[in-house]
């Protein structure tokens, strides 16, 4: 066995499992943790990694990457064990939000994602090359959720964790409440200085925002193939801005990781602090506040509207009066054919994706932070 397996069968969660805590022992117990544990193995070889921007490079010229408060992810990587914690947009979050730690010279973290994604070649690139684990969501299975608290806690030993509290991504538009899974077990690892680092990721446009708002609701798992053909088609003249901006450092001391409760509380701590981080762009602000068919003064009204109050709750913004967001936002949603533009009146022609851009500020416009 090597290292971090033989780490892994010693913590005294998973020797509890092998002894029959959960009605399984012996050889039996021990070959279901063996097999998931070779299945979240996964290794970062960091000289390749960097060289990944290349073949990818048809969709990153598309996608203007811009990090915010980045002197504080660099800090906190130079000072603790972190573990990034950001809301899920899109599949390119997987490759813009590293490609950020990386300019700025921070290595790269070991990334959690759905194991969907590890199907074929990509599935190569993530287990060998980015380092990314493979995370079955919405399992049951004790014997593996053991297994994934176990490992991670082992990882932590040594690698920066980066993961998406909501699990997979919005597809309603809305920030999404957090899975505890991670944070419980980041908690449970111990590690001295640990800190999560809140990171928001927001997009002018995001590339499969027709796919998901027609969906709204995610009922089933589609493959990944499937997905990627679809934007490939919504790739064709799709350009657009990302932000990524990094928070304040949250230290994990006075949380227990033995409680639910408490548990909770830094998950949806980090949740907030998300939440406030979230750049808030001027097609978000366009689309909260369209109706079916408006005037472009009526619209600008409406935003500047909006404005004051996401100014009183410490929003940030992009933009600083509904001009200016209206004559960001028109052209880019008329070309992706989300509103019709009649001389000076506004129209909407596809409802759904205009929703789901207006959804992604409804936590900063509720008086609870909550979503609906």
């Amino acid at each position: 066995m090597d290292e971090i397996t033989e780490a892994v069968l010693a913590r005294e969660e998973v020797a509890r499992y092998l002894s029959g805590s959960h009605g399984e022992t012996g050889q039996a117990a021990r070959e279901r943790v063996i097999a998931y544990l070779e299945e979240l193995r996964t290794t970062q070889r960091y000289e390749l990694y960097r060289a990944l921007e290349y073949p990818l490079y048809p969709i990153l010229r598309k996608i203007e990457r811009i990090g915010e408060n980045v002197q504080s992810a660099i800090d906190a990587a130079r000072e603790h064990r972190v573990v990034y914690a950001s809301n899920h947009r899109s599949h390119t979050d997987y490759l813009v939000e590293p490609l950020v730690l990386d300019d700025a010279g921070i290595r790269p973290p070991i990334i959690a994602a759905g194991i969907n994604l590890f199907g074929g070649p990509l599935g190569l690139i993530h287990k060998h090359v980015t380092g990314a684990m493979p995370i079955r969501r919405n399992t049951k299975d004790a014997a593996y959720l053991i297994t994934l608290k176990a490992y991670v806690a082992e990882l932590l030993q040594k690698h920066d964790l980066f993961f998406y509290p909501e699990g997979g991504r919005s597809y309603s538009g809305e920030l999404k409440a957090p899975k505890t899974g991670l944070f419980s077990a980041a908690l449970h690892a111990q590690v001295q200085g640990l800190v999560f680092l809140p990171t928001a990721v927001a997009y002018d446009l995001v590339l499969e925002d027709h796919i998901l708002s027609r969906q709204k609701v995610k009922r089933r798992q589609r493959a990944f193939t499937r997905e990627l053909a679809e934007m490939v088609r919504f790739a064709v003249g799709y350009r657009s801005r990302v932000f990524v901006t990094f928070g304040r450092p949250i230290s994990i001391d006075g949380f227990d990781p033995s409680s639910r409760r408490s548990v909770l509380d830094l998950a949806q701590l980090v949740r907030r602090a998300t939440g406030r981080l979230y750049k808030v762009l001027p097609t978000a602000l366009f689309a909260a506040s369209m109706r079916p068919s408006i005037t472009r003064q009526e619209l600008i009204g409406r935003i500047d509207s909006m404005l004051d109050t996401l100014r009183a709750t410490g929003a940030n913004l992009a933009v600083t009066s509904g001009r200016d967001a209206v004559a960001a936002a028109e052209e880019p949603f008329q070309t992706r054919g989300i509103i019709v533009i009649e001389g000076d009146r506004f129209r909407v022609r596809e409802r759904n994706v205009l929703r789901y851009y207006g959804r992604s500020l409804q936590h900063l416009l509720t008086p609870d932070g909550s979503t609906h």
